[in-house]
């Protein structure tokens, strides 16, 4: 019987059962798996019991929960589309020829998205840029979106006087991305659809949205229009957090004026320091190179506590972005102060004494394996000289915190495979492994990659929503190379189809 997407399954059929702590019987032998009104409602030995109704053949390969990305800029990933590729310039030059070659885009705009400057052998300018641009207003984001660099008809367009360089970092730099993604709904809701096909396919069943907007609205649309793909969890930005409160929205409710409760409200989201590739991560030393630049926090501890404090008493949890060590720190002593609970968004460089107080103060570590290795030649050069621990996800999970995992696209790819790999191995592309003492183990990795995160994990367990996806292999077994090509063979949210090959 052939199944299609969008269709209901009442049987997974000669499946294998694989993830972390399990406590079924089974070992590797081929199951079958009932499901009735989107939950897991039986799993038994192949054929113990009649398989009635739609069946979905497995064919022996192997089933785990579905997969979450627990950090993700929704329109700025889907809009990357639309965006010209920087991430294999090598040079200022280059990025300004690739841009300048660049067809406008219908509204005479080029915007450019994913270089890399701090290693690049020459510094951006504006004469640079402007002489491979002209007057067609060109726009360069920063591969983690904390820095712009715009030609000066771009800088004009956007009220800002020419200074020379072009460069605008922190909330400048957002501020422009912000009005870079406000883009018709008729342009930016088909290539959000099409981004959660694209997750879908990768085993993905929900996301957390972080764009800098008001979100709900947005999401009530999408859904009104059938959008079906993919659970949301959205956030709110500390410019919204009057709005929320005032209107009485809570963590974890269905976001209202949606046809469905895919989508629900997620936690307040704080932008406290910067980022290492634009060098504004606020830390303990200062930068290799750059004596005076110790980074910058961007909330102060009053600011911060107080957002908390109102978040929390509304009942609405924190994600706090914090890379820096110091802005670690900061945020560890706020959910101290507040009583607050959540994540902190990054947490890439954390003092020795502070990683024991995530799991003593339940505070969740939403991380990105893969910013590591993007970053490690970055990490081993203008962080040479700090003495906090760097990507600390093994010092983290043995201290019992809850991992996290996210892509934080489009700062990467939205790949839970590929975030697993670069967790379990610390490497790509055949390096050596980076900093291995901090690798983790795939059962870990697979859970972090989960709605509950490392220590509370999905898992395939009678009565448990059936957000499920069928895999080509075992990922406890999996080398480097097959975790990063998993074939998602299906993928299932509360029981229906969204993805299958």
């Amino acid at each position: 019987m052939t199944v299609a997407r969008g269709e209901v399954p009442d049987v997974i059929a000669d499946v294998r059962l694989t993830g972390a702590e399990r406590t079924d019987p089974f070992g590797d032998e081929p199951v079958d798996v009932h499901i009735a009104d989107g939950l897991v409602v039986d799993i038994a030995p192949a054929r113990a019991l009649p398989r009635r109704g739609l069946v979905l053949e497995a064919d022996g390969h192997w089933l785990i929960p579905g997969l979450w990305d627990h950090h993700v800029h929704v329109v700025q990933w889907a809009l990357v589309a639309q965006r010209v590729p920087l991430g294999t310039t090598t040079s200022a030059a280059q990025a300004a020829a690739v841009m300048g070659a660049a067809e406008p885009l219908p509204d005479g705009r080029r915007i450019g998205t994913g270089f890399r400057d701090a290693l690049w052998p020459d510094t951006p300018s504006l004469a640079v840029l402007d002489a491979a641009t002209g007057e067609t207003p060109t726009y360069l984001i920063n591969a983690d979106v904390h820095s712009v660099w715009l030609n000066s008809a771009a800088l004009r367009r956007e009220g800002f006087e020419p200074d020379g360089v072009g460069i605008l970092r922190e909330e400048p730099a957002f501020e422009i991305s912000r009005r870079l993604n406000a883009v018709p709904a008729e342009v930016a809701d088909p290539l959000v659809a099409r981004m959660a096909d694209d997750a879908a396919s990768r085993g993905v069943v929900g996301i957390v949205d972080l764009d800098m907007a008001w979100n709900e609205e947005a999401w009530a649309r999408r859904l009104a229009a059938g959008f079906d793909a993919l659970r949301v969890s959205f956030g709110i930005y500390p410019e919204f957090l009057d709005r929320a409160v005032a209107e009485g929205l809570q963590t974890g409710d269905v976001a209202r004026g949606g046809r469905s409760d895919l989508v629900r409200v997620g936690a307040l989201k704080v932008i406290t320091d910067g980022s290492l590739g634009t060098r504004t991560a606020a830390c303990s030393h200062p930068y290799a190179g750059d004596p005076h630049n110790h980074g910058v926090l961007t909330v102060d501890t009053a600011t911060l506590v107080d957002l908390m404090t109102r978040a929390t008493g509304a009942g609405i949890a924190s994600a706090i972005h914090a890379i820096g060590d110091v802005a670690n720190s900061h945020a560890l002593d706020a959910f101290t102060a507040t009583g607050a609970w959540g994540t902190i968004e990054h947490a890439q460089l954390v003092a020795h004494a502070d990683i024991p107080r995530f799991a003593r103060l339940g505070v969740g570590a939403s991380v990105q394996p893969e910013h590591a290795l993007d970053d490690r030649d970055l990490t081993d050069t203008i962080w040479a000289d700090q003495t906090a621990q760097p990507y600390p996800l093994r010092a983290l999970a043995d201290s019992g915190a809850t991992l996290l995992f996210g892509s934080d696209a489009p700062v990467s790819p939205l790949d839970p495979w590929a975030a697993m790999a670069s967790a379990v191995f610390r490497t790509r592309d055949g390096r050596e492994p980076w900093q291995p003492h901090q690798r983790l183990s795939p059962a870990t990795a697979l859970s972090a990659s989960t709605r509950g995160g490392s220590a509370t994990p999905a898992r395939l367990e009678l009565g448990d929503v059936a957000d499920l996806a069928i895999i080509e292999h075992d990922p406890l077994r999996a080398d480097e190379a097959s975790m990063r090509t998993m074939l998602v063979r299906a993928t299932l949210l509360g029981g229906r189809l969204t993805h299958i090959v």
